[in-house]
């Protein structure tokens, strides 16, 4: 009986000489018939030479160790490491999204005890739904979380390794662009008249000259850009590749900043959502106001500028495919020939962008129209 009137079954035993006590469970709930069966039990143990006390200690760290390896602790334990290791908010979220379809089947589970069916069954239900790409990447996530228990000692194999292939592989997507020159130059004529939101305007008209991808643009921080030196560094932290791509800025690059300075200079983001300076432009917001313009997802996409540059720049015929991959930061397996690129190509990636702007305004403006007198003469 505890002074705070608690009833208790414990037993005392003497193991090597030492006099101990062992706590077998409180009263009501433990029966005086399963008090006795435990007490017979841990004499057992005490004549064998072992510790029961010692015993049920070892059990509770053993089932505290095993709440902290389910899958979805461990997987979240991954997730963080990620994002110490300097992933991007993007990689991060879709990581985060990949375990939350997997938990509510398998998130309980201990990590070393899960099989391959169990991951099967929510592969399965994402490919009735049609949700090819999203198999694909939980199947990865799952696969990375299992190697990671592994590498932490805390499962011997990786059961969705096993079902690679188990479901239909998702049909490769090419991000809608115009890369027809005419029709490019109504797009520009189209965002120079935009009438929403100044700050989304002038992210438009930037985003065709710099032609980078749309996130690394709306996340965009004025101290990347130097406007003595005309360029703009993009850490590696937000790059696809995770390696820093600095971006010549030509003179309507530079101008189109300057004017966006006025506006949201006194912050941190160079374009910050709408309503809070506090948070990057929203990744929706470019692909609303194209939308609005009058450009389908059908024709035109955030992502497309970039096809766009590619495709004009390629067929023009003045610039190398190696500036112009450079320029689209596109990685080159070949390390010692990218180091090589990283250098020899700047000057010819300075003059590309200034061509590249002049080029644009160009398809902007349209032909020159020449005005013609009644008698057919100028």
């Amino acid at each position: 009986m505890t002074p705070a009137g608690g009833r208790l079954w414990r037993l005392k035993f003497r193991i090597y000489g030492l006099e101990k006590k062992l706590s077998l469970g409180r009263y009501p709930d433990l029966t005086l018939g399963g008090a006795r069966k435990l007490r017979d039990t841990a004499r057992e143990a005490v004549a064998a030479g072992d510790d029961p006390a010692a015993a049920k200690r070892r059990q509770r760290v053993i089932a505290k160790v095993a709440a902290g390896t389910t899958f979805g602790q461990v997987a979240l334990e991954y997730v963080e490491k990620c994002e110490r290791e300097g992933k991007s908010l993007a990689t991060v979220a879709k990581l985060r999204w990949s375990r939350e379809w997997l938990l509510p089947a398998i998130g309980s589970r201990p990590v070393d005890q899960v099989e391959p069916h169990e991951v099967l069954a929510v592969l399965k239900r994402q490919e009735a739904a049609g949700k090819l790409e999203t198999a694909k990447r939980t199947r990865a996530f799952a696969s990375r979380v299992f190697r990671y228990a592994v590498a932490t000692a805390r499962a011997k194999s990786d059961p969705a390794s096993l079902l690679l292939g188990a479901v239909a592989a998702p049909q490769p997507k090419h991000h809608a662009a115009i890369i027809d020159a005419k029709r490019a130059g109504e797009l520009l004529r189209a965002i120079e008249g935009y009438e929403g939101q100044p700050s989304t305007r002038l992210a438009l008209e930037l985003l065709p000259h710099v032609f980078v991808r749309p996130g690394e643009l709306r996340q965009a921080e004025w101290g990347e850009v130097d406007f003595d030196a005309a360029v703009w560094r993009v850490p590696a932290s937000r790059m696809k590749k995770r390696r820093e791509h600095v971006v010549p800025l030509s003179r309507q690059s530079l101008s189109i900043l300057e004017r966006v300075r006025t506006l949201t200079g006194d912050g941190s983001f160079i374009f910050p959502a709408i309503g809070s300076r506090k948070r990057p432009l929203s990744e929706n917001t470019i692909t609303q106001a194209l939308r609005r313009m009058g450009f389908s997802a059908e024709e035109m996409t955030a992502h497309g500028f970039r096809a766009m540059a590619s495709t004009l720049l390629n067929e023009c015929g003045k610039w190398s495919s190696d500036a112009i991959e450079r320029a689209l930061a596109h990685k080159d397996g070949d390390h010692v020939r990218a180091a090589y690129h990283r250098g020899a190509h700047w000057n010819e990636r300075v003059s590309m962008a200034q061509w590249w702007s002049d080029h644009l305004d160009g398809l902007r403006d349209g032909a020159v129209v020449i005005p013609l007198s009644r008698s057919g003469r100028a």
